[in-house]
């Protein structure tokens, strides 16, 4: 049987663990390279499956935030591949603000991580039927909504690139902290988790424009109970049921449409529903389809 190897980033826990086992279950034709920072806990989530399929998991340590750990991922996934090609990408690994984390880690990790696994996972990609899942959240289109009309241009501008994105991360970290200095630019408050999850979403245009013979998507998986978000419940006092969170197996639900469904265009958002969802602003699911460019 001819396998479908899929890549699978921040996959050890929460719903990148969630879309693994749903690939697995679902698909007895595929085999998951289960990323993780670290590799230790990669080989606890992998020994966590199903015996039955262990057989069809290996771990790879993969730090979407640091050069040499995604060039030292792609050498390992490309020796394990041989002659064969990855099915498809999908892009999980994020943090939140939680922690103390930092714009500038914030960044790095959820836009230019999501950058760095694709230079270096695209030449591995079957450029025929290859896939990539971009997973980023409903807070980036919530993001650009806050923004000027000069700014909700740039996050939507079809024919953006890499080096212009680039240099707006670079001058976002800039004034990393300065609030008037994000409001004086356009960008509300310069919130770190929207402003990387709104450029993320831009950079899966961009990257469809690039490839057009891929299917290249973005999604939000949901309002999903994670160690990111269990925080605000905590923060209330409720259960994460009782905010309205759903379990990690629900936010595979997109995902797994994106990566096996059947796709009409490309380089679109998604929401948690699996209907395409704008760019700058929020579509609740269940609501009509967005149907836009």
């Amino acid at each position: 049987m001819d396998m479908r190897r899929i890549l699978v980033t921040g996959a050890n826990k929460g719903i990148g663990f969630a879309i693994v086992q749903a690939i697995l279950e679902e698909h007895d034709d595929t085999f998951v390279y289960l990323g993780s920072r670290d590799a230790a806990r990669g080989q606890a989530a992998r020994m966590a499956l199903k015996p039955e399929w262990q057989a069809r998991a290996d771990v790879v340590a993969l730090d979407v935030s640091e050069d040499q750990s995604v060039a030292r991922a792609a050498e390992q996934v490309a020796r394990s591949l041989g002659n064969e090609k990855l099915y498809a990408i999908v892009n999980n690994a994020g943090i939140g603000t939680g922690a103390g984390a930092s714009l500038t880690k914030v960044l790095q990790t959820n836009t230019v991580g999501m950058h760095r696994v694709c230079e270096r996972f695209l030449p591995l990609l079957d450029p025929v039927n290859g896939r990539i899942v971009n997973v980023t959240s409903a807070s980036g289109p919530s993001f650009v909504a806050r923004c000027s009309t000069a700014m909700q241009r740039f996050f939507l501008d079809t024919q953006a690139t890499w080096p212009r994105l680039q240099s707006f991360i670079d001058e976002c970290i800039a004034m990393d902290g300065d609030k008037p200095a994000f409001a004086a630019k356009g960008l509300d408050d310069g919130e770190a988790y929207g402003l990387s999850k709104a450029l993320a979403n831009t950079y899966t245009v961009l990257l469809a424009r690039e490839h057009p013979a891929l299917r290249i998507n973005a999604c939000t998986p949901g309002f999903i109970e994670t160690d990111m978000t269990r925080r605000y419940a905590e923060s209330q006092g409720k259960s994460p049921a009782e905010v309205g969170m759903k379990p990690p197996s629900a936010g595979a639900r997109t995902p797994m449409h994106l990566l096996f469904g059947t796709l009409e265009g490309n380089g679109h958002y998604y929401g948690s529903d699996a209907q395409r969802s704008p760019l700058d602003r929020y579509r609740s699911p269940g609501s009509p389809p967005y149907t836009g460019a």
